[in-house]
């Protein structure tokens, strides 16, 4: 699978999401999230890359992806399978919210 690139001249649509939870339900929230990588987000059209990383507290996750356009990730987002998805990692968690963001500068 390609990984995500970070660039300002990117057509790419840039998700970040970030997820509150306790440190108890972090790795079912981190296998929840896996599994959804794994078995359905991966597959749909326009996907290109994530990553997931989770703060030194296990109460924080934060999740990068990346999608061809804006309307890939809408589609997925409002998919049956990631409705039903999204009802068990809202479950898991104290919140979460999904923002799309355009590369304004990179470094390094």
């Amino acid at each position: 699978m390609p990984m995500p690139t970070i660039s300002h001249n990117s057509d790419l649509q840039t998700v970040i999401t970030t997820f509150e939870m306790t440190p108890g339900t972090c790795q079912d929230l981190m296998d929840a999230l896996n599994d959804a990588y794994e078995n359905f987000i991966s597959h749909q059209p326009g996907f290109i890359g994530a990553g997931l990383h989770v703060n030194d507290a296990q109460t924080r996750i934060a999740n990068y992806s990346q999608w061809r356009r804006r309307e890939d990730f809408l589609a997925m987002l409002r998919s049956d399978e990631m409705r039903e998805r999204n009802r068990k990692l809202n479950s898991l968690c104290r919140s979460f919210e999904p923002v799309m963001y355009d590369v304004a500068h990179t470094f390094g």
